[in-house]
């Protein structure tokens, strides 16, 4: 056996006991779950080798935080303890098996599956039906009086419902801010002045610890209750998903979306539904809870010293993640926008392994401090693309020094040009700009743009690199003995891209203004814009800012946009040379039909997801071949949302509208 070092494990538990003070009492967590999670299995693995090691003021030994002293403390009749964590699937079959063997069965367990929710545990006890008393969890001992704060949330009933709940019953459950709720919190903030929340978990416990509870009751809380502390002996539960059921029919808030399921493999497939579901509810949740439904068998299998046996949580990928700044470099986009990008010691987050983090602007740059060097908190959440969070001053070397803006454009030396109010500093170079050229050029081949098959990133950089293509029309002018010349090119591949380019001459009108990379100018504007003025390119190219505005799915920014880029002259010049030097054209009808036949006119769909029997745009054709408008934005107009796979937050704005959902096979039936 190891010998352990009594100073590293001391250390090791002086820095959990600083993270928890941090998390539970001051509510500003200064490292990520996950890094809190590495420390704690640490310490756990370091006390499971000697048993003399393990101490009673050691975090392994109890629930973390501490109540507040300006709350009157509550001792709980019953500890509201912890829970331990599995991390993937072999962790969570070990998990079963551990309860298997340690019962002695060999048939699958039956469990009970909960989505953890991100927010403060709270205790609430109601005797003879009358809410008396609530409380955080605190220590896991001890815990805060916030009856007061406690009453101000709706979703939490006064008195219970119905005649058939024990005399004495205390409830635990978590107290909560949905993301809608957090984002009108902190918009309230920024009209005040005031400083803004990290998250939805600070805001929850910032708002139930006020002292004075009219603050409480402006705040948008929730609660989602899960189990039973202490009940009285007239109550004696058979399983814990009944229990669940009594909670409802009292009228205390139950997540609908707990689940029996039988067995390891169940409780998997649950998690999985469960991390494909996250983006799309409107609150965070951070693992799924899996417990024995059997209250019998709870009893049986007892608990550890901080941890019920019977019960786990099953942590999601981490979405926040330590790592180090290596340096901050500036990005030139296709619009010019001069964007920071930090470039990251490689971590993995969110189910991937990020190198890469936007900064979004300077105005982001100088708020949070970043600097290169600094030890940050990287987050990434779905699909979304990587940011840093918060830096950890703490850890900030000596010689750091703050981000300066470059004085040029750090591509091709161009002055950098802000428009008053606004955040986006860009390059002026345009066309001339190399990294403008490309990101242009790669929107124009791009699949939903001019869909030239064959032209990819890495050989639009060696075109524009070795300056063989200067203007969008250059690309229609190359010659394949030339592109033959290029890295991994041979004649038969450069044969086939210069056919590919010629091809593309015959488009539609909406992807022609979708990939000429106007400013706000997306798919949905794109084919509004081709609709409206009659797939006639020329009355776009002449229209005035008063027209656009009348077009549905134009706003003012995108309408602004479009008379600005066609009032430059250079821009109208590429554009006639790409329609009649060049010979780009679209069939002048192609969305239009007999109105007599067109079985979906006056009637407006939304599309979001994914499909599996054909592309989103596909679909958006074929809807519109029978007379339908597909718009990009849910409103109480639109007729219905067809929702294919990982639908997002259209279909929660649909569902608050109470708007019909088609699913996939609905719109198939509907375009027969």
């Amino acid at each position: 056996m190891a010998t352990v070092n009594k100073k590293v494990l001391e250390q090791l538990r002086r820095t959990i006991r600083d993270y928890d003070f941090q998390y539970y009492v001051l509510d500003d967590p200064t490292v990520p779950d996950a890094e809190y999670d590495r420390l704690m299995r640490e310490l756990l693995k370091i006390e499971a080798t000697d048993a003399s090691l393990v101490s009673s003021d050691s975090p392994s030994q109890r629930v973390a935080g501490q109540a507040l002293g300006a709350f009157q403390q509550i001792k709980h009749e019953r500890p509201m303890l912890s829970l331990g964590n599995v991390f993937n699937e072999e962790e969570l079959d070990a998990f079963d098996e551990r309860l298997r063997k340690r019962l002695g069965v060999d048939k699958a367990l039956a469990y009970v599956g909960e989505p953890k929710l991100d927010g403060l545990a709270v205790s609430v006890l109601y005797e003879n039906g009358q809410l008396i008393r609530a409380a955080t969890r605190g220590d896991g001992q001890t815990g805060e009086d916030i009856t007061e704060n406690v009453r101000t949330i709706r979703s939490i009933p006064l008195c219970l419902q119905g005649d058939h709940f024990p005399r004495r019953l205390e409830v635990r459950g978590e107290v909560f801010i949905s993301k809608a709720g957090f984002k009108q919190l902190n918009q309230q903030a920024r009209a005040a002045g005031e400083k803004e929340f990290v998250n939805p978990r600070n805001a929850a416990a910032g708002s139930l610890r006020q002292l004075d509870p009219s603050i409480t009751a402006t705040r948008p809380l929730e609660v989602f209750f899960y189990a039973l502390g202490i009940v009285s002996e007239d109550f004696i539960p058979q399983q814990h998903f009944s229990v669940l059921r009594y909670l409802q029919s009292w009228g205390l808030r139950v997540n609908p979306l707990i689940e029996e399921l039988n067995g390891a493999a169940e409780c998997y497939r649950y998690f999985q539904k469960m991390a494909d579901k996250r983006e799309r509810l409107d609150y965070e949740i951070d693992g799924i809870v899996y417990k024995i439904n059997s209250i019998e068998l709870q009893e049986e299998l007892g608990y550890v010293a901080r941890a019920p046996r019977w019960a786990t949580a099953h942590k999601f990928p981490a979405e926040e993640e330590l790592t180090q700044v290596r340096e901050i470099e500036f990005q030139v986009g296709r619009t010019g926008a001069i964007t920071p990008v930090a470039r990251l010691q490689p971590v993995f987050v969110g189910g991937v392994t990020v190198s890469n983090a936007t900064l979004h602007n300077m105005d982001e740059v100088r708020r949070k401090d970043v600097r290169a060097g600094d030890t940050v908190i990287v987050r990434r959440a779905g699909d979304v693309i990587p940011e840093v969070v918060k830096v950890i001053l703490a850890r900030r070397p000596d010689n750091s020094q703050s981000v300066q803006l470059p004085e040029v454009c750090p591509e091709c030396a161009s002055p950098l040009q802000q428009l008053e109010g606004l955040a986006v500093i860009r390059c002026s170079g345009g066309f001339t700009c190399p990294a403008q050229r490309k990101g242009a050029l790669k929107h124009y081949a791009s699949r939903k743009a001019m869909d030239i098959e064959g032209l990819g990133d890495k050989l639009i950089d060696q075109l524009v690199e070795q300056n063989l293509v200067s203007e969008l029309d250059d690309l229609y002018r190359l010659q394949w003995q030339e592109i033959a010349e290029l890295e991994r090119m041979a004649e038969k591949s450069a044969r086939n891209l210069v056919a590919a380019i010629s091809k593309s001459r015959e488009t539609q009108c909406a992807r022609f203004i979708y990939a000429l990379g106007i400013r706000e100018v997306g798919e949905a504007t794109a084919l509004a814009l081709a609709e409206h003025f009659q797939q006639e390119l020329a009355a776009l190219m002449q229209a005035d800012l008063q027209q656009l505005l009348l077009i549905d799915d134009v706003g003012p920014v995108g309408a602004k946009n479009v008379v600005d880029y066609f009032a430059l002259e250079k821009n109208k010049t590429v554009v006639l040379r790409l329609t009649k030097d060049i010979g780009i054209d679209w069939p002048q009808s192609e969305t239009l039909m007999n109105p007599n036949e067109a079985s979906l006119a006056g009637c407006t769909y939304v599309i979001t997801g994914t499909l599996t029997a054909m592309s989103r745009e596909e679909a958006a054709e074929r809807l519109r071949m029978q007379g339908a408008k597909v718009s990009a934005s849910v409103s109480a107009k639109t007729t219905g949302l067809i929702a294919g796979e990982k639908a997002g937050s259209k279909l929660q704005k649909a569902e608050k509208l109470g708007l019909p959902i088609l699913s996939e096979a609905d719109l198939l039936q509907l375009l027969n």
